[in-house]
């Protein structure tokens, strides 16, 4: 199963660097649905992360609240990076 990497900071901010690989999706598209969940199947794993933690949490729950079910808080870039060598 592949990993997903959530980046749930606004356009602007994610314009301005953000993990390889990772999709943006800000809490606000979450709450709404978010197109780009489709194709995930409800027990990948995600990452998300953001610029404190703060609201990587919240869309950590919203995700959940969607059927999600192996979601982690990668808190930052910087953290998601050393964390997972990206």
């Amino acid at each position: 199963m592949s990993r997903v990497i959530i980046d749930v900071r606004e356009p602007q901010e994610y314009a301005g660097g953000h993990v390889s690989g990772a999709i943006n999706i800000p809490p606000s598209a979450l709450m709404n649905g978010a197109s780009e969940l489709a194709d995930i199947p409800k027990d990948a794993e995600i990452i998300v992360y953001c610029l404190s933690g703060s609201r990587s949490n919240v869309s950590k729950h919203i995700l959940e609240q969607l059927g999600y079910t192996n979601i982690t808080n990668g808190i930052n870039k910087q953290q998601v990076e050393a964390k997972y060598g990206l």
